[in-house]
Protein backbone atom coordinates (compact mmCIF):
# COMPACT_ATOMS: atom_id res chain seq x y z
CA UNK A 1 0.00 0.00 0.00
CA UNK A 2 2.94 2.64 0.87
CA UNK A 3 3.99 2.12 -2.80
CA UNK A 4 0.53 3.34 -4.32
CA UNK A 5 0.12 5.97 -2.14
CA UNK A 6 3.87 7.01 -3.08
CA UNK A 7 3.80 6.72 -6.38
CA UNK A 8 0.47 9.18 -6.93
CA UNK A 9 2.01 11.70 -4.91
CA UNK A 10 5.66 11.25 -5.90
CA UNK A 11 5.36 10.53 -9.63
CA UNK A 12 8.41 12.00 -11.01
CA UNK A 13 10.55 10.14 -8.24
CA UNK A 14 9.02 6.87 -8.51
CA UNK A 15 9.04 4.99 -12.33
CA UNK A 16 7.45 1.56 -11.56
CA UNK A 17 3.88 1.36 -12.42
CA UNK A 18 3.64 -1.68 -9.57
CA UNK A 19 6.54 -2.80 -7.50
CA UNK A 20 8.78 -5.40 -8.37
CA UNK A 21 6.69 -9.05 -8.01
CA UNK A 22 8.57 -11.71 -6.17
CA UNK A 23 9.87 -13.77 -8.79
CA UNK A 24 11.68 -10.72 -10.78
CA UNK A 25 13.68 -10.27 -7.24
CA UNK A 26 15.10 -13.70 -6.89
CA UNK A 27 16.56 -13.20 -10.30
CA UNK A 28 17.72 -10.11 -10.24
CA UNK A 29 19.69 -11.51 -6.50
CA UNK A 30 20.83 -14.41 -8.03
CA UNK A 31 22.29 -12.56 -11.38
CA UNK A 32 23.74 -10.13 -9.34
CA UNK A 33 25.44 -13.38 -7.90
CA UNK A 34 25.03 -12.24 -4.15
CA UNK A 35 26.82 -14.53 -1.47
CA UNK A 36 26.50 -14.36 1.98
CA UNK A 37 30.00 -12.04 2.82
CA UNK A 38 28.80 -9.49 -0.56
CA UNK A 39 29.25 -6.02 0.16
CA UNK A 40 26.24 -4.81 -1.36
CA UNK A 41 25.00 -0.97 -2.39
CA UNK A 42 21.36 -1.28 -3.51
CA UNK A 43 19.97 2.09 -5.22
CA UNK A 44 16.34 3.48 -5.31
CA UNK A 45 15.27 0.53 -2.52
CA UNK A 46 12.07 1.88 -2.98
CA UNK A 47 9.64 -0.61 -0.94
CA UNK A 48 11.95 -3.06 -0.18
CA UNK A 49 10.95 -5.59 -3.31
CA UNK A 50 14.95 -6.67 -3.77
CA UNK A 51 15.48 -5.64 -0.37
CA UNK A 52 14.21 -8.56 1.59
CA UNK A 53 16.04 -11.31 -0.93
CA UNK A 54 18.84 -9.65 -0.19
CA UNK A 55 18.89 -9.23 3.45
CA UNK A 56 18.47 -12.84 3.55
CA UNK A 57 20.98 -13.92 0.63
CA UNK A 58 23.60 -11.64 2.63
CA UNK A 59 23.12 -13.17 6.33
CA UNK A 60 24.99 -11.55 9.19
CA UNK A 61 28.13 -11.88 7.43
CA UNK A 62 27.36 -9.27 4.43
CA UNK A 63 27.23 -5.65 4.34
CA UNK A 64 24.38 -3.13 2.53
CA UNK A 65 23.65 0.39 2.18
CA UNK A 66 20.44 1.44 0.45
CA UNK A 67 20.40 4.84 -0.89
CA UNK A 68 16.59 5.77 -0.83
CA UNK A 69 15.60 9.42 -1.85
CA UNK A 70 11.85 9.49 -0.59
CA UNK A 71 11.49 9.89 2.52
CA UNK A 72 8.58 7.59 3.35
CA UNK A 73 9.86 4.94 1.58
CA UNK A 74 13.47 5.25 3.84
CA UNK A 75 11.46 5.39 7.13
CA UNK A 76 9.40 2.20 5.57
CA UNK A 77 13.04 0.44 5.13
CA UNK A 78 14.35 1.58 8.67
CA UNK A 79 11.34 -0.28 10.30
CA UNK A 80 10.96 -3.31 8.09
CA UNK A 81 14.73 -4.13 8.12
CA UNK A 82 16.37 -2.66 11.07
CA UNK A 83 19.56 -5.01 10.30
CA UNK A 84 20.79 -3.21 7.03
CA UNK A 85 21.49 0.28 6.76
CA UNK A 86 20.05 3.48 4.53
CA UNK A 87 20.09 6.95 3.80
CA UNK A 88 18.12 9.19 2.35
CA UNK A 89 19.75 11.14 -0.41
CA UNK A 90 19.78 11.58 -4.27
CA UNK A 91 22.32 8.85 -5.45
CA UNK A 92 23.64 11.50 -7.84
CA UNK A 93 24.39 13.69 -4.71
CA UNK A 94 25.64 10.83 -2.00
CA UNK A 95 28.93 10.83 -0.60
CA UNK A 96 30.50 7.68 -0.47
CA UNK A 97 34.10 8.74 1.04
CA UNK A 98 32.94 7.77 4.74
CA UNK A 99 31.35 4.31 3.82
CA UNK A 100 33.61 3.14 1.53
CA UNK A 101 36.26 4.32 3.94
CA UNK A 102 35.08 2.06 6.51
CA UNK A 103 33.72 -0.41 4.48
CA UNK A 104 35.66 -0.71 1.18
CA UNK A 105 34.35 -0.53 -2.89
CA UNK A 106 31.30 -2.31 -3.17
CA UNK A 107 31.18 -6.09 -4.40
CA UNK A 108 28.04 -5.37 -6.41
CA UNK A 109 25.77 -2.44 -7.22
CA UNK A 110 21.60 -3.51 -7.42
CA UNK A 111 19.31 -0.58 -8.77
CA UNK A 112 15.99 -0.58 -8.68
CA UNK A 113 15.67 2.89 -10.11
CA UNK A 114 13.82 3.76 -13.27
CA UNK A 115 16.45 4.20 -15.76
CA UNK A 116 14.78 4.73 -18.72
CA UNK A 117 12.35 7.51 -16.87
CA UNK A 118 15.36 9.75 -16.39
CA UNK A 119 17.15 12.54 -18.55
CA UNK A 120 20.46 12.25 -19.57
CA UNK A 121 22.11 14.39 -16.93
CA UNK A 122 20.94 12.25 -14.46
CA UNK A 123 21.98 9.29 -15.94
CA UNK A 124 25.16 9.95 -16.18
CA UNK A 125 25.63 11.79 -12.76
CA UNK A 126 23.88 8.87 -10.97
CA UNK A 127 26.55 6.60 -12.95
CA UNK A 128 29.48 9.01 -12.24
CA UNK A 129 29.01 8.95 -9.23
CA UNK A 130 28.33 5.16 -8.12
CA UNK A 131 30.50 3.35 -10.72
CA UNK A 132 33.86 4.67 -9.33
CA UNK A 133 32.41 2.89 -5.39
CA UNK A 134 32.33 -0.71 -7.31
CA UNK A 135 35.38 -2.64 -6.74
CA UNK A 136 37.37 -3.59 -10.00
CA UNK A 137 35.51 -7.10 -11.43
CA UNK A 138 32.31 -6.00 -9.19
CA UNK A 139 28.51 -6.24 -10.45
CA UNK A 140 26.24 -3.55 -11.44
CA UNK A 141 22.79 -4.78 -11.71
CA UNK A 142 19.68 -3.21 -12.58
CA UNK A 143 16.38 -4.43 -14.65
CA UNK A 144 14.18 -3.03 -17.29
CA UNK A 145 10.72 -3.70 -18.74
CA UNK A 146 9.87 -5.34 -21.35
CA UNK A 147 9.20 -3.24 -24.85
CA UNK A 148 10.56 0.01 -22.69
CA UNK A 149 13.95 -1.32 -23.36
CA UNK A 150 13.02 0.06 -26.70
CA UNK A 151 12.13 3.45 -26.25
CA UNK A 152 14.72 6.10 -26.87
CA UNK A 153 15.92 7.01 -23.11
CA UNK A 154 16.17 3.64 -22.65
CA UNK A 155 18.07 2.71 -25.64
CA UNK A 156 20.33 5.70 -23.72
CA UNK A 157 20.98 4.32 -20.80
CA UNK A 158 21.90 1.09 -22.51
CA UNK A 159 25.29 2.81 -24.20
CA UNK A 160 25.77 4.81 -21.10
CA UNK A 161 26.38 0.87 -19.92
CA UNK A 162 29.07 0.22 -22.57
CA UNK A 163 30.60 3.35 -21.29
CA UNK A 164 31.63 2.08 -17.92
CA UNK A 165 31.29 -1.52 -17.82
CA UNK A 166 33.76 -3.70 -19.87
CA UNK A 167 30.64 -6.36 -19.98
CA UNK A 168 27.24 -6.50 -20.31
CA UNK A 169 24.79 -9.42 -20.53
CA UNK A 170 20.93 -9.21 -20.91
CA UNK A 171 19.19 -12.09 -19.18
CA UNK A 172 16.05 -13.73 -19.86
CA UNK A 173 12.61 -11.49 -19.13
CA UNK A 174 10.75 -12.25 -15.99
CA UNK A 175 7.29 -12.71 -17.69
CA UNK A 176 5.51 -13.68 -14.39
CA UNK A 177 6.86 -9.69 -13.26
CA UNK A 178 4.08 -7.25 -13.93
CA UNK A 179 5.13 -5.69 -16.58
CA UNK A 180 7.17 -8.70 -17.65
CA UNK A 181 11.14 -7.13 -17.14
CA UNK A 182 14.74 -8.55 -17.35
CA UNK A 183 17.91 -8.00 -16.33
CA UNK A 184 21.03 -6.31 -17.18
CA UNK A 185 24.30 -7.50 -15.56
CA UNK A 186 26.97 -5.67 -16.07
CA UNK A 187 30.82 -6.43 -14.84
CA UNK A 188 32.97 -3.73 -14.42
Amino acid sequence: MAFYHNYFEHFHQTGAIAPSGPKLAKHVVSSAGVKAHSHVLELGPGTGAFTKDLERTLGPDGRYLGIEINASFHTHLQKVHPELHFEQAPGQDFDFSAWVKQHGQFDIIVSGLPWAKFPEELQTSLLENVVPQLKDGGTFVTFAYTGVHLLKPAKRFRSLLDRYFAKIERTRSVMLNFPPAFVFVAEK
